[in-house]
């Protein structure tokens, strides 16, 4: 047990300390406009030079500032929430490969180092889901590392297009390459591989799905790292992507992606699943503010986001142990009667959620949706935008209406206790970050200070989805949900709207039912079918009749048994003297 315990402390104080030094040079590099190109060269033979190229500037600093300190908590909170696994080291180890990945990723401006973080992530991310072993999680996890397969295969082809530009250092070559057609091809590439990482439609189905990972895998992997590696991809690569069609094609589907994991989310009774979607729909405002060429405030949303979600998922694992490994939402209730400490923790992170002003969510969030309101976008996507952001409200509303207000469902006796210091300490850190990054972050990104000029109503609007989504989950969670299904829509479209507008099963049957099909009717008609009676079988039929025939001569006539003893000795030595 000591060894655990030391290997946790070990790992929180190290990765903790690496956090605070990246935050003092990220400040140090932001006030004196620094960037540092670090090359090591590995090996030189002859000509050829094999070279490791390191970029740190403000922004990678300060995103890796933010993945070790989420990283650190969450190793801290492992210590507690896996005590009773016997394999912890292997658990921690796991952990930190990933958190390594992710820094090589981050830290790249090289396309084959970030092919190396990049795959270094799915392969991680894929033993951590299938940790607790059992078929449906071995099922998430096949199609978690399939679904990052793509992404893979999309960055090769990156790889295999930079050949002619002599180097892949692709940093160099975004300015002047920009009207290149080559670098068109690029940076489809680079957006489709982004696509699959950060979960968008149609890669969507495997991120709910990956919650079968234990939960603070959840809370690092799936809210802050993992899934915004591509968000991170299209930031870097932002001055290619200007002006293109294929991102009017992204601004699209992120947000339809963002509109429908807001709409499944209020289905749902899984509570880790409904966090994920939530990941999903903040995930894709992301991407639908960097598809309209403002990478700043969706870097900005990135680090807000990565701090409450990070919470959020701490918290509910908080939850699932006190409910004795339960995650149906039906079933608890009443919480904050209990477990006050973890239900202020829970209540703040959905707040900033939300973008209840002066938390970290609302810099960030309502920046985004003025600039939208600001820009000269068509009407779809501004409904979108504000529809999306109703929902999350009501999502919020409708969880804290489940866990905090409602009666406690489980069992009568029950013991739920608020003192796993341990846990409280870690979530500590996330809720004070969650309240105060916001802020902070505004004040050290943006140089210049922004004033964003709207008449009152548009810019109020925010707020009028804000509360209007509110009170309709508040209503929604107090009556029936089928009552409300009945007289709005019928059992299809219900259907449709809760099974992720179908993705899930598009994703897995969607894709190996034809194949499958075609290999059971090749099984069927050739393997065991006329293959077989053309060889082995059909052989073994023919020999089996002729046996049969001459049996039932031999046991019935024996004249004609020696007649026919008589004929193959003549066919015999006739044969003999011909060869003969």
């Amino acid at each position: 047990m000591k060894k655990n315990i030391s290997i946790c402390f070990l790992s929180f104080f190290f990765l903790f300390f690496m956090s605070m030094v990246n935050f003092m040079m990220m400040i140090y590099f932001i006030m004196n406009n620094m960037v540092i190109f670090l090359e090591w060269e590995v090996i030189t033979l002859n000509s050829v030079s094999v070279v490791m190229s390191i970029l740190l500037d403000w922004m990678s600093l300060l995103f890796m500032m933010f993945v070790l300190l989420i990283s650190s908590v969450v190793i801290y909170y492992s210590k507690s929430y896996m005590s009773s696994e016997l394999n912890l080291n292997r658990f921690i180890i796991l952990v930190l490969l990933f958190v390594f990945s992710m820094i090589l990723l981050i830290i790249s401006p090289n396309i084959v180092s970030i092919l190396l973080g990049w795959d270094g992530l799915g392969l991680v991310s894929y033993c951590l889901v299938i940790y607790y072993q059992n078929f449906k999680s071995y099922n998430a996890g096949m199609l978690t590392a399939l679904s990052n397969r793509v992404g893979d295969v999309f960055i090769l082809m990156v790889i295999s297009w930079m050949l002619n530009y002599g180097s892949w250092n692709y940093i160099f070559y975004l300015m002047f390459m920009k009207n290149d057609y080559e670098m068109y091809m690029i940076s489809s590439l680079v957006i489709v591989a982004a696509m699959t990482k950060s979960a968008q439609i149609p890669f969507s189905s495997w991120l709910p799905a990956a919650m079968a990972a234990p939960t603070p895998v959840s809370a690092l992997v799936h809210s802050s790292t993992l899934v915004t590696a591509g968000v991170y991809l299209l930031i870097r690569f932002n001055l290619l992507l200007v002006d293109m069609l294929f991102l009017k094609i992204l601004l699209l589907l992120s947000g339809l992606t963002m509109f429908m994991a807001g709409i499944s989310a209020n289905y749902e009774f899984d509570l880790k699943k409904i966090i994920a979607l939530s990941t999903l729909s903040q995930l894709g405002l992301m991407m639908s503010i960097l598809s309209m060429g403002m990478p700043d405030l969706a870097f900005f949303h990135l680090l807000t986001h990565a701090m409450f979600k990070a919470l959020l998922f701490m918290c509910a694992g908080v939850i699932i142990h006190m409910m004795n490994d339960i995650q149906d939402i039906r079933l608890m209730g009443g919480i904050s009667n209990y477990i006050p400490m973890t239900s202020l923790c829970m209540n703040i992170s959905n707040l900033a959620l939300c973008g209840i002003p002066f938390l970290a969510g609302f810099y960030s969030k309502d920046l985004i949706l003025e600039m939208v309101s600001l820009s000269n976008l068509n009407l779809l996507i501004y409904y979108i935008y504000y529809l999306s952001t109703g929902l999350t409200m009501f999502y919020t509303i409708r969880l804290i209406m489940y866990l905090m207000v409602n009666d406690y469902n489980l069992m009568s006796i029950y013991n739920l206790y608020d003192e796993d210091y341990t846990m409280l300490k870690s979530m500590m850190v996330l809720l004070f970050m969650s309240v105060v990054s916001g802020s902070m972050l505004s004040w050290l990104i943006f140089l210049n200070p922004y004033m964003i000029y709207l008449p009152l109503n548009m810019k109020m609007m925010v707020m009028y989805v804000s509360l209007l989504g509110g009170f309709i989950g508040y209503f929604v969670s107090n009556m029936m949900i089928y009552s409300m299904n009945k007289f709005l829509m019928t059992y299809n479209i219900s259907s449709f709207l809760c099974l992720m507008w179908f993705m899930p099963s598009l994703s897995t049957y969607g894709l190996n039912y034809y194949f499958l099909k075609l290999g059971q009717n090749l099984l069927k008609y050739v393997d065991l079918g006329w293959s077989e009676l053309y060889s082995g079988q059909g052989m073994y039929y023919i020999l089996k009749n002729y046996s049969i025939f001459y049996n039932f001569y031999q046991v019935n006539n024996f004249k004609i048994y020696l007649f026919s003893f008589v004929m193959w000795m003549m066919i015999f030595m006739f044969l003999m003297m011909m060869i003969l």
